[in-house]
């Protein structure tokens, strides 16, 4: 892994997407870059047009008024966005990371992802933005157009870090759970951290056997694993064993047709995600 793209907003979730970031560049020696995206003009919220029923120059009065009020909107988002990015790589820098860069877009969120996100190895987003109803626990309505359109992974943070000790992979033995399991075999990320390897459901002979594959690279590549099927629901399976084992970090495919995968997309995706406290790393 060798660059990295955080997503910062005013939420507060920046802050924790930062030492998430932080956390991963550290294990990985990767290069950060900080990325703030102005949406588009929301038409929603801008004031009624009033001045059908003025006079000609009082309604050219009033439309310049509000156009100069726009415009001083647009230098306030900003303006905010700098002070956003440039506190996010002041934060940074400071505890000891070198190449830490920013970029400031205005323009759709999944449109600027996929622009960047070529030269990316892991994409970090915070659980909710700015937006979200942080009274009822939803979730960014951002999170899963992100997880949809984005071809690299996706680590999402959770409110506040903590200290990452070890980690679970909710593996089904699809291709995206094999993948996460190739990424982790191979890279730096989770090196010396024991593992708890986890299929949940029905045990077959067939989930064995990749499940005995999937522990063997793993094993094979220096990770200390912990390697079973239990059965019953996925998220109440999952949620139980990171609470209980006080798993600090999930990892699990996107994509799929399984009831594990179906997680990351789907009513059952946002019970998961939305109570799981801990980041969850997604691969498609």
């Amino acid at each position: 892994m060798t660059h990295l793209i955080a997503l910062i907003d005013g939420s507060g979730y920046s802050q924790s997407v930062c030492d998430l970031t932080r956390w991963v560049a550290e294990r990985t020696e990767a290069s950060v870059e900080l990325l703030h995206v102005l949406g588009r003009r929301n038409t929603d919220s801008e004031p009624a047009d009033l001045s059908g029923n003025l006079k000609l120059g009082a309604r050219s009065a009033l439309l310049k008024e509000l156009a100069d009020l726009d415009e001083q909107k647009n230098k306030l988002e900003l303006k905010r966005g700098r002070l956003l990015l440039e506190e996010a790589k002041t934060g940074l820098t400071d505890k000891g990371l070198e190449t830490v860069t920013t970029k400031l877009r205005h323009g759709d969120l999944i449109e600027t992802i996929a622009e960047f996100e070529g030269d990316a190895d892991l994409i970090l987003v915070g659980k909710r933005g700015e937006a979200a109803d942080f009274a009822k626990l939803h979730l960014g309505s951002n999170l899963e157009r992100v997880v949809r359109a984005a071809k690299k992974p996706i680590l999402v943070a959770s409110r506040a870090f903590k200290p990452i000790n070890k980690f679970l992979i909710a593996f089904d033995g699809g291709e995206s759970a094999m993948k996460a399991v190739r990424h982790i075999a191979q890279g730096k990320l989770f090196t010396g951290l024991p593992c708890t390897l986890l299929s949940v459901g029905k045990p077959t002979s067939s989930l064995q056997e990749k499940l005995d594959e999937a522990a063997t690279i793993l094993r094979k590549a220096g990770y200390e694993v912990d390697a079973g099927i239990v059965p019953g629901e996925p998220e109440e399976v999952i949620k139980d064993k990171i609470e209980a084992e006080n798993i600090d970090i999930l990892v699990m495919g996107a994509y799929g047709h399984s009831r594990i995968r179906n997680l990351i997309i789907g009513s059952t995706t946002t019970e998961m995600v939305r109570s799981c406290h801990v980041p969850v790393m997604m691969f498609r």
